[in-house]
């Protein structure tokens, strides 16, 4: 099962038999945001505030009683080149003196510029977590629900999944096969079977009218008082095509967390995802670039990036596009695709 390769590496593991990166932009939001638009869709989330200094979140975990999480918000997308697990404070002084560590120095490990907001959530104690994602299954053309018990900060490497139809949604059939799955053995509560069927609803109601790509609960707690489910962390994408559609949701967007060569590239009309490889390439149209990367994978090469230069390139977009590929170090060669002639004249 080939799913959507925004799904996070966490949920499904390294072993998953994916390319190294979709070849599309998409568009990535913090962790507060999306909690924020779990709430706004009656989905059960902590109490929790976005905070720029240390002295707010100070504030703020005096406002929630005490215990909470404190988050640094980097994007999903960024998070395999920054460690920033969520630290658990139980007072406002350990607030104050773990959210000035983070702001002063950034996360642990980080090679990226420093950050610059933290959300401070309620700290909740679950008797157990899970990891579960409402996600594309490219391969077979529907939509899935992904679901993995975690144990500590890891993900067991089962993931169980539930294809559904779109047109159908969150059918009755669908909640209680994956209320029984995460309830096990012994018969699912009400408040649990309630809670899911919020969460699991919530989740095709932003996946449908926002155009969602991958919505990853990456830590769905059962709480201990009643078994009922709460969200604590969340990691969304979305369509980047579906800027036009959405407005208000791209408008969420945090550019300074944004590749800066995939920015300056959009400036030009040319689409640029930074990859993984040495091998940069310079293509005209979207198909053909796909068809370059993947042969380029076939032969075991590895693409730098994916550029589609468009069908109306210039002279100066063509400079503009070789520019950005030999500023990246990495890049040793450069294989050039250009489909001329009627479309394109290469002379």
């Amino acid at each position: 099962m080939a799913v959507c390769r925004r799904v996070s590496a966490r949920l499904l593991g390294p072993s998953a038999p994916f390319a190294p990166r979709q070849q599309a932009r998409w568009l990535s939001l913090h962790e507060y945001q999306s909690q924020s638009l779990l709430e706004k869709y009656d989905v059960p989330v902590p109490s929790g505030k976005i905070v720029q200094t240390a002295q707010d979140a100070r504030k703020v975990v005096e406002e929630l009683g005490g215990k909470c999480i404190i988050s640094p918000q980097i994007l999903h997308s960024l998070q395999k080149n920054a460690s920033s697990p969520p630290i658990s404070v139980d007072t406002p002084d350990q607030g104050y003196q773990t959210a000035s560590k983070i702001l002063d120095n950034g996360p642990s490990g980080s090679q990226r510029p420093p950050v610059q907001e933290i959300y401070v959530s309620q700290a909740l104690e679950p008797t157990e977590e899970w990891s579960l994602a409402m996600t594309i299954d490219r391969e077979n053309y529907f939509p899935v629900i992904l679901v993995s018990k975690t144990k500590g900060t890891d993900v067991d490497s089962e993931v169980t999944s539930f294809p559904f139809a779109i047109s159908q949604g969150i059918t009755p059939e669908l909640l209680s096969r994956v209320s029984k799955h995460m309830t096990g053995n012994s018969p699912p509560s009400q408040s649990s079977t309630a809670s899911l069927a919020r969460i699991l609803n919530g989740l095709f109601k932003i996946f449908t009218d926002k155009d969602g790509t991958n919505l990853e609960i990456t830590r769905l707690a059962r709480t201990a008082t009643d078994g009922s489910f709460t969200c604590l962390s969340t990691a969304f994408t979305f369509d980047d095509a579906a800027a036009r559609r959405q407005p208000e949701l791209f408008a969420l967007r945090d550019v300074s967390q944004d590749v800066p060569e995939e920015i300056e590239a959009a400036r030009y009309g040319i689409v640029y995802v930074r990859m993984d490889g040495n091998i940069g390439n310079v293509v005209n149209g979207a198909g053909l670039a796909m068809a370059t990367n993947d042969a380029i994978g076939l032969y075991g090469g590895r693409s730098a990036n994916f550029l589609d230069a468009g069908g109306q390139a210039t002279k100066e977009t063509m400079l503009k596009a070789f520019g950005i590929i030999m500023r990246d170090e990495r890049v040793t060669t450069i294989f050039v695709n250009i489909y001329g002639g009627k479309y394109l004249v290469c002379d």
